[in-house]
């Protein structure tokens, strides 16, 4: 799923961390979620594409996408969604992931001090996958399709894509900005994908402003 591949795309598998701040990855992740609610029919834009609601409440198998739609309950602008799903959202998928032994953590301190956790990678050919796939388009090798797209344009959102891959970062931004057109998807996906965006770079915005 896209919340899960975007959180394996945010460790540095060298390091074992995370290599972005916990606003942008807290609202990457909601706006991947978003994407998911809107791609499996639950979830859909007015008319006017300001609002999105829930259209389908049949349950969903996935326990975190269930969980994340029943906080949609009233039509609501991009942004105060990704606000409300992203609340304990990573460690929920961090979770999801170490239950099927895609990844663990350990604990770690900070300084000596501090707590933190390391991410480790138990599937690296899983993850070697993602972020080549991932990486070719970033790098202009090959073309967006709607898995790498809609990454790409989470992590553009958040000013994040240098941060992921190595390389030029004006060119990775440049072509990070050219994705996010959305010239990859058709009509009713592009116009998704373009308020999910809108509402987690906004999101991202005031968390760091602090409103």
């Amino acid at each position: 799923m896209l919340h899960e591949d975007l959180m394996l795309l945010f460790i540095n598998q060298q390091t074992k961390r995370l290599n972005s701040d916990y606003a942008s990855i807290d609202n990457a992740l909601a706006g991947a979620v978003l994407l998911e609610l809107v791609n499996s029919g639950r979830v859909a834009f007015e008319p006017n594409g300001k609002k999105l609601q829930v259209v389908d409440p049949t349950p969903l198998r996935d326990p975190l996408l269930q969980e994340s739609v029943t906080r949609i309950h009233k039509a609501m602008r991009p942004q105060s969604a990704v606000e409300r799903i992203r609340k304990k959202l990573r460690d929920n998928v961090i979770a999801e992931l170490a239950g099927r032994g895609v990844l663990r953590t350990e604990p770690r301190k900070v300084l000596g001090i501090f707590p933190a956790k390391s991410y480790l990678i138990n599937d690296e050919r899983a993850y070697d996958e993602l972020r080549k796939a991932v990486g070719d388009v970033v790098h202009g090798y090959r073309g967006a399709d709607g898995r790498t797209g809609s990454l790409i344009t989470l992590l553009y959102a958040v000013n994040s894509v240098h941060k992921v891959f190595e390389g030029d970062k004006r060119a990775m931004k440049k072509r990070a900005k050219d994705i996010a057109a959305g010239n990859w998807a058709g009509d009713a996906v592009r116009r998704a994908v373009e308020a999910i965006q809108g509402g987690v770079s906004a999101a991202t915005a005031a968390a760091v402003s602090g409103e």
